[in-house]
């Protein structure tokens, strides 16, 4: 049985859509079969940063109305096998999101084509394509960035998956929450120009599932089309990958939290 898995926050701006590719890309290159669906209906981001813009034929909002299969919708990554992407609609109203057509599509696609793994990169705030993206989930990534606004916004976001959920509804076992720290950049946390990881845990007191350093190679990536985490020489590559990792059960450090160390050489030379 396929797993739901809605990447989210309050505020947008936060990096969703660029965990949303790279956790799905991860789970992919591991082997498993995998989803990543684009909920925001009228503004689709998700195919430029996979690289697939140009291949968008039928979309999301499409398949719903039954004005196309998910066999005509779903286009197939080029780089990684087992990864597959269900583009939104930059046309349509969020309305045309409805929860009978998310759960049929989401169905067909856990039974059907036997995904593993269904990614729902959902909008920011709380309007009807964030809410229809974690009605159906049964794990949570919430995205947030170490600044007041975003974690209080990431806070409400928690309460809706605690209480307005399927899960929720049905009285089940509810959403496991993750969260993922993004463009976090631990020598301005020092100075406090921004919140500490410790200050966001304790805000939000979720286990804490990877932190993602500022990295201008996260705009780059977003560019040319391709998940970060396909760059392996980046900070933020890495930490997409040890975050999958982890979710997948992997018991590793935290990097990129601490300060780096200066080597013996650029501490005599007086190197940065």
């Amino acid at each position: 049985m396929a797993t739901i898995i809605v990447v989210t926050s309050g505020k947008g701006g936060v990096g969703k859509t660029t965990t949303s590719a790279s956790f799905a890309t991860g789970l992919a290159q591991r082997g498993y079969r995998t989803v990543v669906i684009d909920f925001d209906v009228g503004l689709r981001n998700l195919d430029l940063i996979m690289g697939c813009e140009r291949r968008v034929v039928y979309d999301f909002i499409n398949v719903i109305n039954n004005e196309a299969t998910l066999n005509q919708a779903l286009i197939r990554d080029k780089r990684v096998e087992n990864l597959y992407i269900l583009p939104a609609s930059q046309t349509r109203d969020k309305d045309a999101l409805t929860k009978e057509g998310v759960e049929r599509i989401l169905s067909e696609l856990k039974q059907n084509f036997e995904f593993e793994y269904v990614v729902c990169d959902s909008p920011a705030g709380i309007e009807r394509g964030a809410l229809m993206a974690l009605y159906y989930a049964d794990e949570a990534l919430v995205v947030t960035n170490p600044e007041v606004s975003s974690v209080r916004d990431s806070d409400r976001i928690l309460g809706i998956l605690s209480s307005r959920s399927r899960r929720a509804e049905q009285s089940e076992n509810p959403v496991k929450e993750h969260l993922v720290l993004a463009r976090y950049a631990p020598d301005r946390a020092n100075r406090g120009d921004m919140l500490t990881v410790q200050d966001v845990l304790e805000i939000l007191a979720i286990p804490l599932l990877g932190v993602v350093p500022e990295s201008s190679a996260v705009l780059q990536s977003s560019n040319a089309g391709i998940p970060v985490i396909l760059d392996e020489n980046s900070d933020a590559g890495l930490a997409y990958s040890d975050l999958v990792d982890r979710f997948l059960g992997k018991d590793l450090p935290h990097r990129f939290i601490e300060i780096p160390k200066k080597g013996f050489l650029k501490r005599l030379f007086g190197g940065g």
